[in-house]
């Protein structure tokens, strides 16, 4: 019998349908049957790409016994995290404060029926193994627990309330005086954490860390700072040539198991992927390194075949030109089995002289690096000196290489692919739109920008009502209330992408956004973004996150992207409330720089406005100044507007010029020069405004 998840979306809660235990989704039905009946809830919280959530999954979930153990003393709700990011922020932080230890998934809490955790963990095997309790015997020890210990439980709640609401910042008497020093401070930090051998930071696992990366890209741009760009360009060189990036597909994986970046969990994720693509373009911008474009161009051609519908079957609105969520770690039941390879096989499909080059630069000479017995791709060797080994050259070489990619790509796509699944998520999708469009804005790719137009179309059509988000789409089903991500990550999106190609739809878009963020999520009193919006679901926490994660700070990107906004469009209101969020946070980014690299950005840019420029113009003079103009800096935003438009705001409404050719305004903040109408002097007076708002930011 099928339990209780039959109706959902998520293809995460799909996998459970046919478990033996009674799940429920989260929702009004389970949490009543909790408190009527006086029932402890389980609550297992979890994503479809997780390696050790299908563990857990098949050793207990699926397993008559433990079922029976679960049913029998719990109300058992099933969370896909990617859903329901404000439930997993609640109960990984209160993880942490039971048991002093950071959280993961699966995650498995014992709550309350008043959804109240007491006890929990994350991954349990189902008898005792590696220190680790076994679920079946945990089971009824926690239910006697819930009713035996119901005064210490009580008290144990009360205080950890307590914990949560200390979390959320508060506001000063007195607005405090920004200054560049956070900004100092967090290089400095971001400096000593620098694994100045691998890259990145941090040790095992090491994670990809794009927003502290694009944090370094931009602190080079304005400072010129070449040690500040060698932390990049380390990085993203050791990332691109490590078994993380697929060498075959394109595309990174979450994170690293080791600390070279060889092993991979092999799980490809939507949202690392996104600002990935920005970062390498930036950094190509920054040093041209023909390496950073292939990884470029390899990624965004993977984000196109495999996480986005084809535009011929965006009518069937399965995805409808929205971005797919994430790839699984698993085939076949194995970890990262689509993914490696025999070096007898790769020997097989090869004829021997490709395989003389693809063996050194690819690693087969040497010992097996997954589990012993199979090799995941890394690039061992250099090109070059693996052509000089065989004595070859290196145009040679090159060829045959991507004659040989190419073979072993057509032979893996034989095998079983591992499980994609296809909600389309906004914010995630915000991210990724933001990637692509900047991406194809920078290599002149037209098909990339209009991926990301057709995500953003996809998003309007079908996450868009009653002038309010959805957070998820299934299959043409959207539902559940957007959460602050959601609006803060699509609005910087479409800011890039209007950049890319200006269309009046995406800033009409762009301004609901905004003001819905300023009625829904906004604290007018202490400043700041809460997670959920006003009329959300009440749950036992309302967070106001500034800290970034797996993915940039909700607030730090709100308020970034209404900083933008409101300088574009010289509207106040979205200026103060950036100004209110930063005010708030201010303290914490004195304490914890490097942890908020995104309210870095905000503060960066309200030190320093950015510079506007505005194009007014018919086709192809307006292409020719826009490209003319290029895209050197992050902080230089180019809208090129074309004629035909009507009806925009004051700030976008330039005349034309008198022989219908191109007219430009550059702005840095509110204040406009007089307009151009000759290309060479936009260029020079460009050029003198970038480094008058370098100089602001470095005092």
């Amino acid at each position: 019998m099928p339990n209780h998840l039959s109706g959902e979306t998520s293809p995460y809660l799909l996998q459970h349908v046919e478990n033996p235990v009674d799940w429920y989704p989260w929702g009004d039905e389970a949490l009543t049957l909790a408190r009527t009946g006086n029932k402890p809830i389980l609550l297992s919280i979890g994503y479809s790409a997780c390696h050790w959530c299908h563990v857990m999954a098949h050793e207990s979930f699926e397993d008559a016994e433990v079922a029976t153990a679960m049913n029998q003393h719990f109300i058992n709700i099933k969370v896909d995290r990617e859903e329901r990011p404000d439930l997993d922020q609640i109960y990984q932080t209160a993880l942490h404060m039971l048991t002093q230890r950071h959280g993961g998934w699966p995650l498995t809490l014992f709550l309350t029926p008043d959804q109240k955790p007491f006890f929990g963990g994350t991954y349990f095997p189902k008898a005792p193994r590696h220190g680790l309790p076994g679920f079946l015997d945990l089971l009824p020890r926690v239910a006697e627990a819930y009713y035996a210990r119901g005064e210490e439980i009580e008290r144990q709640s009360a205080s950890l309330l307590r914990s949560f609401a200390n979390m959320l910042p508060s506001a000063s008497l007195a607005t405090p005086a920004f200054s560049e020093q956070p900004l100092d401070q967090a290089l400095t930090e971001l400096e000593d954490r620098f694994d100045s051998v691998n890259g990145g930071f941090g040790d095992v696992p090491k994670f990809l860390h794009p927003t502290e990366l694009e944090f370094c890209v931009r602190r080079y741009f304005a400072t010129g700072n070449a040690e500040t760009l060698h932390m990049v360009v380390h990085t993203l060189k050791k990332m691109a040539e490590g078994g993380i990036y697929d060498q075959l597909g394109g595309g990174f994986c979450r994170y690293s198991t080791d600390q070279h970046w060889s092993i991979p969990h092999f799980e490809k994720m939507l949202y690392d992927n996104g600002p990935l693509l920005r970062l390498y373009t930036d950094a190509w911008l920054a040093t041209e390194d023909p390496l950073f474009k292939r990884v470029v161009e390899e990624t965004a051609e993977w984000v196109m075949r495999e996480m986005q519908p084809s535009v011929s079957a965006s009518t069937d609105m399965r995805g409808g030109g929205g971005y797919y969520s994430t790839l699984d770690a698993d085939s076949e039941e194995e970890e990262g089995k689509f993914y490696v390879w025999d070096r007898a096989q790769i020997a097989q499909i090869l004829p021997p002289e490709e395989y003389a080059v693809v063996a050194p630069y690819y690693g087969l000479l040497r010992t097996p690096n997954f589990e012993q017995k199979h090799w995941n791709l890394e690039i061992t060797q250099p090109l070059a000196e693996a052509a000089v080994a065989i004595g070859i050259q290196h145009e040679e070489a090159q060829q045959k290489l991507a004659s040989a990619r190419r073979k072993l790509f057509i032979e893996r796509e034989l095998r079983v692919h591992p499980g994609r699944d296809e909600k389309i998520l906004t914010s995630w999708n915000g991210l990724m739109i933001k990637g692509m469009a900047r991406a194809g804005r920078v290599f002149e790719r037209g098909d990339w920008v209009q991926s990301a137009a057709l995500a953003v179309d996809f998003i309007r059509s079908t996450l868009w009502k009653n002038n309010r988000l959805l957070a998820t789409c299934k299959d043409g089903k959207a539902h559940l209330n957007a959460y602050l991500d959601d609006y803060a990550f699509l609005l910087d999106g479409l800011l890039e992408l209007m950049q890319a190609e200006f269309r009046q739809v995406d800033l009409d878009f762009a301004v609901a956004l905004a003001d819905v963020l300023l009625e829904q999520f906004e604290d007018k009193q202490a400043g700041g973004f809460f997670f959920t919006s006003h009329d959300h679901e009440r749950l036992i926490h309302r967070p106001k996150p500034g800290l970034d994660n797996a993915t940039p700070s909700g607030n730090g990107v709100a308020a970034y992207a209404l900083q933008r906004l409101g300088h574009l469009l010289g509207e106040f209101r979205y200026l103060q409330a950036a100004e209110r969020a930063l005010g708030l946070f201010y303290p914490t980014l004195s304490r914890y720089a490097s942890a908020c690299c995104s309210l870095l950005v905000t503060l960066e840019q309200s030190l320093a406005p950015p510079q506007i420029v505005i194009l007014r113009g018919q086709a192809p003079a307006l292409t020719e100044w826009k490209k003319a103009l290029g895209c050197g800096s992050p902080y230089t935003l180019v809208f090129a507007v074309p004629l035909e438009l009507l009806g925009l705001p004051p700030g976008l409404n330039k005349p034309a010029a008198r022989d219908n050719t191109v007219n430009a305004w550059v702005c840095q903040g509110v204040k406009c020069l007089p307009e151009i109408s000759d290309l060479q002097e936009l260029l020079r007076v460009c050029e003198i405004q970038g480094k008058i708002g370098s100089s602001i930011i470095n005092g």
